[in-house]
């Protein structure tokens, strides 16, 4: 079945035969291939190993894999989900490697991991890797196995200590962790010794050629989809958005040196396009990449945009994707309150909003979705019947266009200015009260998990401690209730669900990602909750 499935891949690169003494390396994607193989990190990572004459890559997803090595020397990871936790800990017991990295000795593989949830706050998974790459893959890839080449004959110890001196390479072993009690906050974090870094810096790709697939194939999630990263970053850096902080500064693909040449190699092998972005219509030469995409020998391609500015939404927009058989655009927009919208610092006028659909009615789109928050800091009861008001409004002033509001509960994120507020417990109880107002009045209204949502907070400001509970919530069957169980089983071991969820944290308290420094310090992200809290107490 794995051959089937891998010989139905058009690969965009060239691999290179691996020489005799070349490292044996698993790299894996903690779920289904379909899922691993439309992750643009994920395909990234693997062309830029495969490409390397001293590196002997395998592919590992949960359901299928190539051939794997008897003996290997590194096991990587891409981790885009934080539930995927689970299937690390599987696919490592399938290899016969400890969970923990304390267990694992000489004759086992270095395990490494990247990709966004590792970078943003790795902790809870940190007693799981030996390895971890923070930030962006393009230098950090290649200075990982540099750097391993150079002691890839030495013991485990002196592998792990070398690596630590190279920009962006974490090694969660070599620093420990104290807390003022069990249950309490953390006390202290510092390297073992002199010779590791006290602060690791995320590292950041500054180039202006972006990403675009190395593969396409009929069997990802999105078939026979080419991908092209058009913009990283997004310059509006919403208070709570990690897409915006974690990534910044905001960088743009060249016109004429990465994206064009992309999308014509892409297009050699299929029609169906990906423009991906936090924010894409706001990359400088967006007119001319669509004037680029409309020339008619094209015509007959797919083309599909992630989620774009409100106003951006423009006629010819929606025409140009209306003709390219999309049916409907993404534009997050948080709450219908202009107060909410002004703490959280997104920039949007409601006229932008009302007109986004319009516009997209007029060139053709026959479906809006429209991304939607309740719990953010600041947020009160009459911020709902705002947004109960704008949804109407627009179904209003665009009458026939099929709305759907998308919401879910707001999420304490590292590295951004509100990673120290908890969730708010009024949360689910506003989702409800949004889907009784909205329903009824014929817009679709699709709530998140309120209950997933407080475990994504947990994993987003967890600490190490949080191993253990992870460990237990497997052996208890991951579900919703285990959480609670293992919670019950760790009393008195580990802070409760309130610490890490619900809590607002000092601002004075050690954060369980202090020692891993984001693209700002945490006192410009003061500085930007300052602001955002005089403007909530401005109303």
């Amino acid at each position: 079945m794995s051959a089937a499935i891998f010989s139905q891949e058009k690969l965009l690169f060239t691999p290179q035969t691996p020489k005799n003494d070349a490292i044996p390396l698993i790299f894996a994607f903690p779920n289904e291939y379909t899922v691993g193989i439309t992750s643009l990190g994920y395909q990234i990572v693997w062309s830029t190993l495969a490409m390397r004459e001293d590196v002997d890559i395998s592919r590992l997803f949960t359901d299928i894999h190539e051939t794997l090595p008897r003996s290997v020397e590194i096991v990587g990871f891409s981790v885009s989900w934080e539930l995927d936790y689970v299937n690390i800990l599987n696919l490592l017991e399938s290899l016969s490697i400890p969970i923990f990295s304390q267990d694992r000795t000489e004759c086992h593989p270095l395990v490494f991991g990247g990709g966004p949830v590792l970078t943003a706050n790795p902790e809870p998974f940190a007693d799981f890797f030996d390895v971890i790459l923070l930030g962006d893959g393009e230098n950090l890839l290649d200075s990982f196995i540099d750097t391993y080449q150079q002691v890839r004959n030495a013991d485990r110890k002196t592998k792990l200590i070398t690596l630590a001196q190279t920009p962006g390479i974490y090694i969660p072993s070599l620093y420990t962790v104290e807390y003022h009690s069990n249950d309490g906050a953390i006390a202290a974090i510092q390297p073992v010794s002199s010779e590791v870094p006290p602060v690791v810096q995320k590292q950041t790709y500054r180039g202006n050629i972006l990403s675009a697939s190395t593969v396409v194939t009929p069997k990802a999630a999105w078939e026979s989809i080419f991908m092209v990263e058009v913009v990283r970053s997004c310059p509006e850096m919403c208070r709570f958005c990690l897409a915006s902080y974690l990534t910044l500064p905001f960088r743009t693909a060249s016109l004429e040196a990465s994206l064009i040449p992309a999308i014509e190699r892409g297009l050699q092998v299929t029609n169906r396009l990906g423009l991906l972005g936090a924010s894409v219509t706001q990359h400088p030469e967006f007119p001319d990449l669509l004037a680029y995409i409309n020339q008619s020998k094209y015509d007959d391609v797919r083309l599909s945009i992630a989620s774009v500015r409100t106003n951006t939404v423009t006629p010819e927009l929606a025409k140009t994707l209306a003709q390219r058989d999309t049916k409907s655009l993404t534009i997050a927009v948080e709450s219908g309150s202009e107060k909410v919208r002004r703490i959280i610092n997104k920039k949007l006028a409601q006229a932008d909003i009302i007109q986004a659909a319009i516009n997209a009615k007029i060139g053709g789109l026959s479906a809006l979705k429209l991304y939607g928050m309740v719990g953010i800091p600041g947020e009160e009861n009459t911020d709902l019947d705002a947004t109960v008001e704008m949804m109407l409004a627009m179904k209003k002033a665009a009458p026939g266009l099929k709305l759907t509001l998308g919401c879910s509960t707001f999420v304490p994120k590292s590295h951004t200015p509100f990673q120290w507020f908890g969730v708010n417990q009024q949360a689910e109880k506003r989702l409800q009260y949004l889907q009784k107002n909205l329903k009824p009045k014929g817009i679709d209204f699709r709530p998140e998990s309120y209950n997933w949502s407080v475990i994504q907070a947990l994993l987003s400001r967890g600490d190490r401690r949080l191993s253990r509970l992870l460990i237990l919530t497997r052996n208890f069957g991951d579900s919703l209730g285990s959480y609670k169980r293992a919670f019950k089983e760790l009393k008195g071991e580990i802070p409760d669900l309130d610490f890490y969820v619900y809590t607002d944290w000092s601002y004075e308290q050690i954060l369980p990602w202090q020692h891993l420094q984001g693209p700002l310090p945490q006192s410009t992200l003061l500085k930007h909750l300052k602001e955002a809290m005089e403007v909530k107490d401005s109303y």
